[in-house]
């Protein structure tokens, strides 16, 4: 038989700690959110300035920061409003646009940019002048001088360059003796009447020069030197038919490039053109 004792019996307690690793919100998510945000707004500004032009980028510029004036007349109030807006002559230097009458003399305005854009005024009375060249060359208004036995070989268009005269032969009315730069009495016609219509203008001029492709099989190709000698030969007929020197830009032969008609070879491809280059 076992003696008896007085030993306490041992009771372990096991206690449930809960760990730091729980469920913390969504916080985390919406700094992630901006992050990617903030990443993809950057590569679209490095792709904005890989793919666009410096004047569309100026545009960009200037629609997030514009600058047209909101009033160009004193404020004439009291306390915060008191006195000259930020655009009137006597808060800035005569360099801005402010004025403190609305009809103000030379010598109390200041001068310099208003922020608006008056190119759009220009543009639109060089479009009036072009039309009246055109209008000149191609009787759309009903008053040309042209003869009508002319007016087939002319061809007007205005592109971003400026107003493109384009002179053209025909199977039977050739602009130049054949595979020469020598010009025909055509020519010498459509010369003058083209020096008429471009003194209604003031406009800078360039000339170029077109000719149809040859066989392939060729030891010399003259598409080249044909074309640049021809733009050279009216340039020259042009002066000859009073047009100033001073108005020529440049003279260029464009050879068989940029042919006017899908057959290579046509005669509609041996052609000339006059630009009025815009201002």
């Amino acid at each position: 038989m076992s003696a008896p004792t007085n030993v306490a019996p041992v009771i372990i307690k096991r206690k449930k700690v809960k760990g730091g690793d729980g469920h913390h919100g969504g916080a985390w998510k919406v700094a992630y959110a901006d992050f990617v945000t903030a990443m993809m707004a950057f590569f679209m500004l490095m792709w904005l300035l890989n793919a666009t032009t410096e004047k569309q980028r100026k545009g960009l510029a200037d629609y997030f920061s514009p600058s047209i004036p909101i009033n160009r007349v004193s404020g004439g109030g009291d306390g915060a409003f008191s006195g000259d807006s930020i655009f009137a002559e006597e808060s800035l230097s005569r360099n801005g646009s402010g004025a403190s009458r609305k009809h103000p003399t030379s010598n109390k305005q200041a001068r310099g940019d208003t922020g608006i854009e008056t190119d759009g005024g220009k543009r639109e009375a060089q479009a009036k002048r072009f039309n009246d060249v055109e209008s000149a060359l191609t009787g759309n208004s009903g008053e040309s001088t042209v003869e009508d036995d002319l007016l087939q070989h002319i061809v007007t268009r205005v592109t971003d360059e400026g107003l493109i005269i384009e002179l053209f032969a025909l199977e039977d009315r050739p602009l130049f003796h054949p595979e020469t730069d020598r010009p025909t009495r055509l020519l010498k016609d459509l010369s003058r009447v083209v020096v008429q219509a471009a003194a209604l203008v003031t406009n800078d001029i360039a000339v170029g020069g077109y000719v149809h492709a040859y066989p392939t099989p060729l030891a010399h190709n003259p598409v080249w030197d044909l074309s640049s000698a021809r733009a050279d030969r009216l340039r020259s007929l042009l002066e000859a038919a009073g047009e100033a020197p001073e108005r020529m830009r440049r003279v260029v032969g464009h050879a068989d490039r940029n042919l006017a008609v899908q057959d290579p070879m046509s005669v509609r491809n041996n052609r000339l053109e006059v630009i009025l280059l815009r201002d």
